[in-house]
């Protein structure tokens, strides 16, 4: 699972470490010194999770979380909060201001690595590694296939992350502009009404098997895969 963490630290070597010991677990990282240039960074691009620390320079980092959970565009993003602030109550207020982990310092790179593993696999688990599997229809991301039965289904790779993201979110409609930022990023610059050809593509390849009618349309509203 690879993932692109923006990493909020003030301090420079704690920055470099964290920074470093992700990329050896294969992310890629943003790298942030205060709430101001994380909030540079996530206008920019909108990233996969964010690794955040406490106390920064002006803002904090409890009240910057508040901030990402009050936004709509940030409201999902996985936080994991890393600082020294070791309490019962100051763990308290940093979950109670949206960060979904609390890990202190000094902390174990693998220990962090497996953290944001696991927030990830709870928040974005369209960037999981682990197979998928609805109503016969199984998608395995990590050999980059697709079967239904003993029949495999070819799928470009966009409609490879099109379908991953439905079947990780069964049951809920998204609008075109969701689907843009969750399966080709918030950074990507692609009209909306593309996403309407890579549907009608994925409900194409799922023909053959008869998976194309667990897509989902709303006039009106987006698209999504049937929960029933």
């Amino acid at each position: 699972m690879s993932a692109t963490v923006l990493v909020v630290e003030d301090e420079p070597q704690i920055q470099e470490l964290v920074a470093v010991n992700l990329e050896h677990a294969g992310h890629r990282v943003l790298r942030a010194a205060s709430a101001e240039a994380a909030d540079a960074a996530i206008r920019a691009e909108l990233p996969d999770v964010v690794v955040l620390d406490w106390m920064l320079p002006g803002e904090s980092g409890v009240a910057f979380a508040r901030r990402l959970r009050g936004d709509p565009r940030t409201r999902d993003l996985p936080i994991l909060m890393l600082t020294a602030r070791a309490m019962e109550q100051d763990k308290v207020a940093g979950l109670e201001a949206g960060a979904d982990d609390y890990l202190t310092k000094p902390f174990s790179p693998k220990e962090l690595n497996a953290r944001i593993k696991a927030v990830l696999r709870r928040r974005s688990p369209q960037l999981s590694d682990e197979a998928v599997e609805v109503k016969g229809l199984r998608l395995d991301p990590a050999a980059r296939r697709v079967v239904a039965g003993d029949r495999r289904l070819e799928l470009s790779p966009s409609e490879f992350r099109l379908l991953h993201f439905f079947m990780t979110h069964p049951g809920r409609i998204y609008t075109r502009a969701q689907l843009l930022d969750h399966v080709w990023g918030d950074h990507v610059f692609i009209e909306e009404r593309t996403v309407d050809v890579h549907i009608r593509r994925l409900r194409k390849a799922l023909e053959p098997s008869g998976h194309d009618r667990l897509i989902d349309t709303v006039r009106g509203a987006g698209y999504g895969l049937r929960a029933d």
